[in-house]
């Protein structure tokens, strides 16, 4: 069953057990309250009168929501505010709705499942349970591996890695060098030196 309550000026669809976060209530941890403002109900696919109706929770705890920053300006005037707000909240256990009640999860009655499931694992031998364990390292190995095969760094005393290294930076530098320089294809043409006239 299913409920829509008000409080606090807004709404919540709750179940029996749920939890839910509303605006501050007064009362401690562990209190009972009644929330009367039932504005839907149903069961499943059908709706039910809400005449009557109720919908008993339990505090669990008195809390505040995270802080916000309330800053105001005026610019121009050299007027600044800065204040900080932490809105207070109660945290509501649904209990019933109506007459329904929140159901507890019980304990499974199968105690004999419960003793013969150690024996089972018990029957395995040694060399069973090493496997299952490597395999299980192997996969996990397997996962953690990085994609691709990683570069080598040349080490400072090989000389030999750290020669290559220089070589291919020399050959990289020119290419740099023609990238830079482009086409004068769509370059503006040069000024022409103006000609001096002989004088007469």
């Amino acid at each position: 069953m299913f409920a829509v309550v008000r409080t606090g000026g807004k709404q919540y669809r709750v179940h029996p057990g749920d939890k839910i976060v509303v605006e501050k209530l007064d009362g401690n941890a562990g209190d009972r309250v009644t929330l009367g403002d039932v504005l839907l109900a149903g069961d499943g696919g059908s709706l039910k009168s809400t005449d009557g109706l109720t919908v008993a929770a339990e505090i669990v705890a008195q809390a505040k929501a995270d802080k916000v920053t309330v800053f105001k300006k005026r610019r121009r005037h050299n007027y600044r505010r800065k204040k900080g707000h932490r809105q207070q909240h109660t945290i509501l256990k649904i209990v019933a709705i109506g007459d329904q009640k929140a159901e507890k999860k019980a304990a499974p009655k199968n105690e004999a499942a419960k003793t013969e499931a150690p024996k089972a694992g018990a029957t395995k031998s040694a060399a069973a349970r090493a496997n299952e364990a490597a395999g299980a390292t192997a996969d996990q190995h397997e996962a953690s591996a990085v994609a691709g095969t990683p570069t080598e760094n040349p080490a400072p005393n090989n000389q030999k890695a750290a020669g290559a290294a220089k070589t291919a930076a020399k050959k990289a530098a020119p290419a740099k060098a023609a990238a830079k320089t482009g086409s004068t294809k769509n370059a503006a043409p040069a000024k022409a030196q103006a000609k001096k006239s002989p004088k007469k």
